[in-house]
C-alpha cells in the first residue's frame, strides 16, 4: 500500500504514540536494583518481567487490528494484537492485546461474512460484530506493509490470503521463526485446545507442526498461568541440531526456561552416568548407509520390538517377579542367640514399606534392622562386650543385606538378556542386545526400557511435567509415549509428526493408533493438518507425487497458492559436470536473493566426500553431521536424514539415481523428506538411471 494512502497514515500516526507509550512506561520502570533487601528484590522481579514484555513490543508492537463491536455496546472498538499486552496505566483499558487473549483468538479464526461472531472470556461466551481484519507488518520500528483481509461490506475477494503469501515469500535464515502474525485457523484450534488432552498432530510437510507446538505452549503458560510453570515443560525434539533451530522461537513469544532436549540426552541423563551409549550406534551410519542390503523392518526389528507395549508388559511381569523374590527368606542374627525374625523382616518389608520404590524400600529396611541392632546393644551393660558385639552385628548386617539382589536398572536389564534367561525374544536381537549390554553399553532402543526400570526401581523422583511436546513423533515409540506420560498427573502432549517423513521407521511408529492406544478415548484428539505452507505450489505437487510411493497412504498435501518455478530433474553426461553444475546452482540462486542454500546427499560418507570435492573447487559450505548442535544457514551440505525438520530457500538433491532411491517405501520417505526442505527452488540431479520414485513427462 502506498506510503500516502490516508489508511497508512492512520497506521503510522498509531504506530507513533504507541512507540511513545513504550517508551514512556520503560523510563517509569526504574533503574535495575542490585542490592540485599528481601522486598526490593521480588519487586525487581516483576520490574524485570515488565522491562522483558516493553522490550518485545519495542520493535514490533502489534501485527493485527480487529474492529469489534461487542452486543450491547455503541460502535466499533479497534483491538491492537501484538505478542504481549500491554495497558494504558491512566486508563487501564489495553492499548495492546496479547495475541492469546480470548478476544484475540478472533483475529485467527474469523474468515469473513457479516454474521456475528463469539469467543468464550472467563465470564462466559461474548458476541459481537466485526467490521475491520487488518494485518499489519512492522521491521525496526517501521510499518511496511497494510493488508485489510476483511472490510464489513467490501468485496474482501482474495484480501484474506495477501498478507500470508507476503509472509511466505520472506528468504530464510539459520532460524525457525514464530507464525504469530499469519496463524491460520486450523492451526489456531490445535493451540487453544483444552490443557488435559493429548493432542496427536499428523501434519503435512510444512504445515508449520513445530511452530504451532511452541505457540501452543506459550498459550497454555498464558491460558493456566497459576496452575502451570515453564520448568515443568519440555521439548522432545530428533537432535540438537533441530534444537538449535528451533531455539528462537519461545523467546520471541516472550516464553522463558522451558526445557529443550532430545529423548537420549533426557534418559541418559535420568539413568545418571550409569548407562553408556555405544560406540557406532549412530543411526545415520546403522540404517542409511547403501553397502549392503537395506534393511527389512517389521515388528521384530529390535527398535520396534523394544519401543512396543508389549516390551514394557513384559518389562513389568519381570520386575514384579523379581519384587515378589527380592527378600532372603531367613532371619537376621546379630549374633549368637539374638535373632530377628524373618517374619518380622517380611512384616516391614512387604507391609509397612510397601509403598515405597524397591531402592528406598530397600534403604527403609537396613536402617531398620539396624535400628533393631541398636536397640539390642543398649541391653548390654559391659562396654567391651557391647563393642565386640556391635562389631559382629554391624559387620552380619552388611553381609546380610548384600545378599539382597543389586537393584538399578543396568543389572536388571543385563539379566533379561543373560544367558538362559526366559524372555520369549527372538534370538537376534537377545544375542546383538546382550554384546553391548556385557560391556556396559546401551543402544538407543533400549533408552526408554532402562529408564522405566530405573522409574520402577527409584520412583518419579519428584519429576512431574505439566506438559510434554514431541516432535517427529512419527520416529519415537509408544513405549517412550508411556514412559513420558508416567511422570504426568494427567496427560497434557503435544504429539506431533509426518508419517511419510517416517524415516526412523525401524523403531517408530506406522500408525498413529500405535500412540493413542496409551491414553483413553476422552483422553486424545487426533487432529490433520493438509495445507502447507513452506513451499512453492510446483513443489508440493512435485513432492504429491513421490507420496503414494511412501505406503502411508496418507492424502496429498494441500498448498497455499504460491506459484513459482519448476521443478528441474536434470540429468548429467558424466560426474565431472556435477561441481560446476552445483557452482552455477549456487551462484545463481544467490542473484535471486536466495539466503539459505542446502546440497542434499543420501549418506553421511557421500555428503563428506562432496564436501571435500567442492572445497577443492572453491565452493565454500558448511558440512553438516550426526552430533552437530548448530545449523549455520548460509550454504549447507546435509544427509537427507538430518535434513529433516530443516527448511531452506533452494535445495539442489544429488545423484536421485535408482541406487540411491530404489523403489521402497522407506527411500520414498527419504526422497519426500529431501523435495519438502525447499521453499522456493527445488533440483534434482542425477547419473545413469533416474528413481523410479520420480516420474517425468
Amino acid at each position: 500500500m502506498d506510503s500516502q494512502h490516508p489508511l497508512h497514515t492512520e497506521e503510522q500516526l498509531k504506530l507513533q504514540h504507541t512507540f511513545q507509550e513504550i517508551d514512556r512506561q520503560q523510563a517509569n520502570v526504574g533503574p535495575i536494583y542490585r542490592g540485599q533487601d528481601y522486598v526490593e528484590q521480588l519487586l525487581e522481579e516483576k520490574r524485570e518481567e515488565i522491562r522483558q514484555r516493553l522490550a518485545l513490543l519495542g520493535n514490533e508492537p502489534y501485527f493485527g487490528r480487529l474492529d469489534y463491536q461487542e452486543e450491547g455496546k455503541d460502535e466499533p472498538l479497534p483491538l491492537y494484537i501484538g505478542k504481549r499486552g500491554m495497558d494504558d496505566p491512566q486508563t487501564s483499558k489495553p492499548l495492546i492485546i496479547d495475541w492469546r487473549a480470548p478476544v484475540a483468538s478472533l483475529f485467527y479464526s474469523f474468515t469473513g461474512g457479516e454474521a456475528p461472531v463469539t469467543y468464550e472470556a472467563p465470564d462466559g461466551t461474548i458476541e459481537g460484530q466485526i467490521y475491520l481484519k487488518r494485518n499489519l507488518s512492522i521491521r525496526d520500528k517501521t510499518l511496511q506493509r497494510v493488508v485489510d483481509s476483511y472490510e464489513r461490506g467490501g468485496d474482501n475477494i482474495g484480501l484474506n490470503d495477501e498478507f500470508l503469501l507476503y509472509k511466505l515469500g520472506d528468504k530464510k535464515d539459520n532460524r525457525l521463526r514464530d507464525i504469530v502474525s499469519t496463524i491460520q485457523a486450523e492451526q489456531d484450534l490445535i493451540i487453544r485446545a483444552p490443557r488435559y488432552k493429548a493432542l496427536i498432530i499428523q501434519g503435512a510437510a510444512g504445515s508449520g507442526k513445530t511452530t504451532v507446538a511452541l505457540h501452543r505452549l506459550a498459550f497454555l503458560l498464558y491460558q493456566y498461568q497459576q496452575q502451570i510453570r515453564a520448568e515443568r515443560m519440555i521439548i522432545f525434539a530428533p537432535n540438537t541440531m533441530f534444537l538449535d533451530y528451533i531455539s528462537g522461537v519461545l523467546p520471541e513469544l516472550g516464553v522463558g526456561n522451558v526445557k529443550q532436549t532430545t529423548f537420549a540426552e533426557w534418559a541418559l541423563d535420568r539413568l545418571g552416568g550409569t548407562v553408556r551409549m555405544a560406540e557406532g550406534s549412530s543411526e545415520g551410519n546403522r540404517w542409511f548407509s547403501l553397502e549392503g542390503t537395506r534393511p527389512t523392518i517389521d515388528d521384530e526389528t529390535p527398535g520396534r520390538l523394544k519401543g512396543s507395549l508389549a516390551f514394557k508388559s513384559l518389562l513389568d511381569e519381570k520386575l514384579q517377579s523379581f519384587e515378589e523374590s527380592f527378600l532372603i527368606d531367613q532371619p537376621f542374627e546379630a549374633w549368637e542367640g539374638r535373632i530377628l525374625p524373618s517374619t518380622m523382616i517380611r512384616e516391614w518389608f512387604e507391609v509397612e514399606y510397601r509403598h515405597y520404590p524397591l531402592v528406598a524400600r530397600r534403604e527403609r529396611l537396613t536402617a531398620r534392622i539396624n535400628r533393631w541392632l541398636e536397640m539390642q546393644l543398649t541391653n548390654i551393660g559391659d562396654p567391651k562386650i557391647r563393642k565386640d558385639k556391635s562389631k559382629t552385628g554391624k559387620q552380619r548386617l552388611r553381609s546380610y543385606i548384600n545378599k539382597l539382589p543389586k537393584a538399578d536398572a543396568l543389572t536388571f536389564y543385563q539379566a533379561i538378556f543373560a544367558p538362559g534367561a526366559e524372555n520369549q525374544l527372538p534370538k537376534k536381537v537377545v544375542d546383538t542386545t546382550r554384546a553391548y549390554l556385557k560391556k556396559g553399553f546401551a543402544q538407543p532402543e533400549d533408552l526408554a526400557a532402562l529408564v522405566w526400570i530405573h522409574y520402577k526401581l527409584n520412583g518419579a523422583e519428584n519429576l512431574v511435567f505439566d506438559h510434554v511436546v514431541v516432535d517427529e513423533a512419527q520416529d519415537v515409540s509408544p513405549f517412550q509415549i508411556a514412559l513420558l506420560n508416567t511422570f504426568m498427573n494427567e496427560p497434557s502432549f503435544t504429539i506431533l509428526g509426518d508419517l511419510a517423513q517416517g524415516i526412523h521407521a525401524y523403531r517408530g511408529v506406522q500408525r498413529w493408533e500405535e500412540l493413542s492406544s496409551i491414553f483413553t478415548d476422552d483422553q486424545n484428539s487426533y487432529h490433520i493438518l493438509k495445507q502447507s505452507y513452506r513451499s512453492t505450489l510446483e513443489i508440493i505437487e512435485f513432492a504429491n507425487g513421490i507420496l503414494p510411493h511412501t505406503d502411508t497412504g496418507l492424502p496429498p498435501a494441500e498448498p497455499v497458492f504460491r506459484s513459482g518455478e519448476a521443478v528441474d530433474v536434470i540429468q548429467l553426461e558424466h560426474e565431472k559436470a556435477r561441481l560446476p553444475f552445483i557452482d552455477t546452482f549456487i551462484k545463481d540462486n544467490q542473484e535471486r536473493g536466495m539466503r539459505t542454500i542446502a546440497i542434499i546427499g543420501r549418506t553421511d560418507e557421500e555428503c563428506v566426500r562432496l564436501h571435500e570435492e567442492m572445497v577443492q573447487f572453491g565452493i565454500e559450505a558448511n558440512l553438516i553431521s550426526e552430533g552437530q548442535a548448530q545449523y549455520r544457514g548460509g550454504i549447507t551440505i546435509v544427509p537427507v536424514y538430518l535434513a529433516k525438520g530443516l527448511e531452506f530457500d533452494a535445495v539442489l538433491i544429488a545423484d536421485v539415481n535408482e541406487r540411491q532411491y530404489a523403489l521402497t517405501a522407506q527411500d520414498a520417505k527419504l526422497l519426500y523428506v529431501g523435495c519438502t526442505r525447499a521453499l522456493h527452488r527445488l533440483t534434482l540431479l542425477y547419473e545413469g538411471k533416474l528413481t523410479a520414485l520420480v516420474q517425468t513427462d
